[in-house]
């Protein structure tokens, strides 16, 4: 019998396309060497062209679900995706509180690809309350971290990436990895921040079309790497190169976006096609 891989808890809403959500942070999770645990925060009605409903979970389900598994499995990170309520958001932050050494990936989910909304103001305030301070990182895309950032005086169109960066930060995690997909540069640039300022920017070349589940891929690869014990830094560069390459190689099996390929190491021998693919 061998020893198990690095586990992973991931805190997630079903997508029953498989292209994001829970199903995405299973795929990455194990296409990285790590071994998946799920808690499923709300069942959504999706396919590859939106969001059709959703069911969030009730917040006693969602303790009941991290308990029961956390009381059998040691964990070596914690991956938070879609929230759905400020109940579901103070169960999970009570539970990671009894677990301070543990590494927090924060993905702050808002919106869908195609911009269903999945939080409102309030939720978004419950998650900077009660969730940043326990994070080891958060990685908003660039209109999540300013939407964010932004309070009743500000000009969204004057803030820039730098200042919601600072204001995240206030709230207490590590570093903030911010998404530069949406912004309109030649590449997608990606800029890590701590307190001290911008740790590290990557820039990777952008790719065409649009993704379903990127972001959930990129935070989950943080996780996977942080779980395997490599530095925040390091997490992040090797996390980038992993959800570029699912990109790279992704499909379209549906009528709407493209899917991450997160096992493309495995079809590594056949040649390469060009798909249409985009950044992250």
């Amino acid at each position: 019998m061998s020893l198990p891989p690095p586990i992973v808890l991931s805190f997630a809403a079903s997508d029953p396309s498989g292209g994001a959500g829970i199903q995405a942070d299973i795929l990455t999770l194990a296409g990285m060497g790590c071994h998946p645990l799920t808690v499923l925060t709300a069942v959504t009605v999706q396919d590859t062209t939106g969001v059709e409903d959703i069911f969030v979970m009730d917040a006693e389900w969602v303790t009941d679900q991290a308990r029961t598994v956390l009381q059998d499995m040691p964990v070596q990170a914690f991956k938070i995706g879609m929230l759905g309520s400020v109940e579901i958001i103070s169960a999970i932050a009570e539970i990671i509180s009894d677990y301070p050494d543990i590494p927090l990936v924060l993905d702050p989910v808002l919106a869908s690809g195609r911009g269903d909304t999945f939080a409102n103001e309030e939720v978004i305030a419950a998650m900077r309350e009660m969730l940043f301070p326990q994070a080891t990182i958060v990685t908003p895309n660039s209109m999540e971290a300013r939407r964010i950032a932004l309070d009743d005086e500000d000009d969204p169109e004057i803030l820039d990436l730098k200042q919601s960066a600072d204001r995240l930060l206030q709230w207490g995690c590590g570093y903030v990895l911010i998404k530069g997909a949406h912004e309109n540069t030649p590449e997608v640039i990606n800029v890590l921040y701590d307190a001290s300022g911008m740790v590290r920017s990557d820039a990777w070349p952008r790719l065409p079309g649009s993704f379903h589940g990127s972001g959930c891929t990129l935070s989950s690869a943080i996780a996977a790497s942080l779980a395997h014990g490599m530095s925040i830094t390091d997490s992040v560069y090797e996390a980038q190169d992993f959800t570029w390459h699912t990109l790279k190689g992704g499909f379209r099996p549906g009528m709407g976006q493209y899917i991450p390929d997160r096992f493309f190491w495995i079809e590594s021998e056949n040649p390469e096609e060009e798909t249409g693919d985009a950044g992250y």
